[in-house]
């Protein structure tokens, strides 16, 4: 099936790469693939029938740079070659991945790819740092723009009800003030984390959970259970008590919020689970430390529509929320060079807080 029939032998000859984890290619002197395994099926998306007999210039829009690596293998120039590559494909995310190129001395190449997991996650991480500093900016002006024009709104409306000939009219000049101290409230809570000062002393990652832990389940008593799974060696570290107090409630009261069903049932669990992480990359910079702070739950999961966009300002999944939870969640944890990430899907939610430590 892996093979193309055109060259029976191969089949014995290449059979035991079936099992291989990483994607293998064998590539003849003319640039065709002559065989695939698949793993490369699965990491390519395509089907071994469509890769077989196929250039492999013509998989990738940047493929000269791995043609060239095959040529010279096939020249017998390097025995192995290895190159960290970035593979484009149309309509498609980049491949990351590292090549290695070997020359199997009958005018054949085998290709590996291996996915560079951490270059993907580097790139994530650049994009949430890039979409959260363009967050800060469009809420600093949305939020100073509404303001001043909201308490003239608010100010006109109570000189128009100390006017109104008839007090039953002042029904709809307080619709008015109230709708704008609601949007003062929203104003304010955008905000607050540029407003307030960053208050520095020593934190117990513990103490901030064991807060959170109480608060929730005042708010919550029967039905949830809240676990703890901790690491009692995790040092203390410089940090603003509070908004880590907030930006773990945040997203606990999220996770809570989204257990009502399983909390009806007396099924709901949140864990809390804290670990040392080593040699950690956080905005390009390298920390041989970090907290490694895991919030988990088994609820129905993020909707995939809104999966990309949950640190977004004003999204929500949860009717009647305000979309402003995680958002003040990851700028606070941003606030101490940390990053938060999240994987969801039906029963599994892990909010992922990532925190240097000395």
């Amino acid at each position: 099936m892996n093979v193309i029939p055109a060259h029976p032998p191969s089949h014995d000859r290449y059979a035991g790469l079936d099992l291989l984890a990483s994607a293998v290619l064998v590539i003849d002197e003319d640039g065709l693939v002559r065989y695939a395994n698949p793993a490369a099926e699965h990491l390519l998306e395509i089907s071994v029938k469509s890769l077989s007999r196929q250039k492999l210039l013509g998989l990738f829009t940047n493929g000269e740079e791995l043609g060239a690596l095959c040529r010279q293998a096939i020249e017998h120039k390097y025995a192995d070659l290895r190159q960290d590559l970035a593979l484009h494909r149309p309509a498609r995310e980049p491949l990351h991945v590292h090549s290695i190129v070997s020359a199997t001395g009958e005018a054949e190449v085998v290709v590996e790819l291996r996915e560079n997991v951490q270059q993907l996650k580097l790139d994530r991480e650049e994009r949430i740092l890039d979409q959260s500093q363009a967050n800060k900016e469009l809420i600093r002006n949305l939020a100073h723009e509404i303001k001043n024009p909201l308490g003239g709104i608010r100010g006109a409306a109570q000189l128009l009800e100390l006017e109104l000939p008839d007090a039953s009219l002042r029904e709809y000049t307080q619709v008015i003030i109230k709708e704008a101290d609601r949007l003062q409230t929203l104003v304010d809570r955008l905000l607050a984390p540029h407003r307030r000062p960053h208050i520095v002393g020593d934190v117990n990652i513990h103490e901030v959970c064991e807060r959170v832990r109480s608060l929730v389940l005042a708010e919550f008593p029967s039905g949830l259970a809240i676990r703890r799974d901790y690491d009692a060696s995790i040092p203390e570290f410089r940090g603003d008590k509070e908004q880590l107090i907030q930006a773990v409630l945040n997203i606990v009261h999220n996770a809570a919020q989204a257990l009502r069903s399983q909390i009806g049932e007396g099924s709901a669990e949140i864990v809390l689970r804290t670990r040392v992480a080593r040699q950690v990359t956080l905005a390009k910079v390298r920390y041989g430390l970090a907290l490694d702070l895991h919030i988990i739950d088994n609820g129905p999961g993020i909707a995939p529509d809104i999966r990309d966009r949950i640190f977004y300002p004003l999204v929500s999944g949860r009717e009647g929320g305000s979309g402003l939870g995680l958002t003040l969640a990851q700028t606070f944890v941003q606030q101490h060079m940390g990053l938060i990430e999240c994987e969801s899907r039906p029963g599994l939610t892990d909010f992922r807080i990532l925190i240097p430590l000395p």
